[in-house]
């Protein structure tokens, strides 16, 4: 069943998405909504190509205006590799899109009016989609940059405050620095508003990180030691975990003293003894 849900993913239409076809048909500007809409396809069926070759488990895919999103059950416990390909495949679409167009030209069986509107969308879809925004593509790829180096919950926090304030910029000189577009306007504000739910959710974002290492389902390439006070809490010492690396916990207490605790016992006492409140020193006590 989830192989065929794989195939044939869920497909929603994000409500934003309806007010501009709505508008479309209001302007007369529905041909360039079915060129833009067109392309958006084609990108975003370049994410599921490449995640369905890695066997990622898709649960929906949600397309709005300019871009869309592609949900799947794998939360940063996929080779890092894997992600960059999966999140690049989308915009390598429009590499073959301008090759298409440029053929397209040449045949001269579609109008040369209409080549020029889709070459014009291809590249703005394009170029929103690189903005270092969450969760746009470019979002994406400076999260996996920051996770790379950084504890996944620092780094997943640190893309979206980056993100608000890109989207905050970005109304900032819609409003007051260029000609004022309300497409671009929406975007942003649609965007902030998107990542402003992601920061109240960060918490449960990066829970499902933790559950999924502690059923094994986590990709681990190398081990990286965690150094921690004995009075540090639980969920403390969860936040210096990074993505791929296993962590073999030392906690030092008075005196030099140290003591180490796999991060698989960690896991353990925390999800399924339910020790949420005691320090990391009694929770190595009690495995002692």
């Amino acid at each position: 069943m989830t192989r065929l849900h794989n195939l044939f993913p869920e497909i929603r239409l994000h409500p934003i998405l309806l007010v501009f076809i709505i508008i479309s048909f209001l302007t007369g500007t529905f041909v360039s909504l079915f060129v833009i809409m067109t392309i958006v396809l084609i990108h975003e069926l370049g994410h599921y190509l490449m995640a369905v070759f890695f066997k990622w488990r898709i649960r929906r895919v949600m397309i709005w205006i300019f871009g869309g999103v592609m949900d799947t059950d794998e939360h940063g416990t996929k080779p890092l590799y894997q992600e960059i390909l999966v999140t690049i495949a989308g915009p390598f679409q429009h590499v073959l899109i301008y090759l298409l167009l440029l053929l397209f030209s040449q045949l001269q069986f579609i109008p040369h009016s209409l080549v020029e509107l889709a070459s014009f969308y291809n590249t703005i879809i394009l170029l929103f989609n690189l903005l270092p925004v969450w969760p746009l593509d470019g979002g994406k790829l400076l999260f996996l940059f920051l996770s790379s180096g950084l504890p996944y919950r620092k780094a997943y926090n640190w893309v979206i405050l980056f993100s608000m304030f890109v989207c905050i910029l970005g109304i900032i000189v819609q409003l007051f620095l260029v000609s004022f577009t309300l497409s671009s306007f929406v975007l942003f504000l649609f965007l902030l508003m998107e990542n402003r739910t992601d920061w109240k959710q960060r918490y449960y974002v990066f829970i499902r990180f933790l559950l999924r290492r502690y059923y094994g389902q986590a990709y681990v390439n190398g081990v990286l030691p965690i150094e921690v006070p004995h009075t540090c809490g639980m969920m403390n010492v969860f936040s210096r975990f990074h993505r791929e690396k296993k962590h073999s916990i030392y906690i030092t207490y008075p005196g030099s003293m140290r003591r180490s605790i796999d991060e698989m016992d960690c896991l353990y006492s925390y999800f399924h003894e339910r020790n949420f409140r005691k320090t990391i020193g009694e929770v190595t006590s009690n495995h002692s």
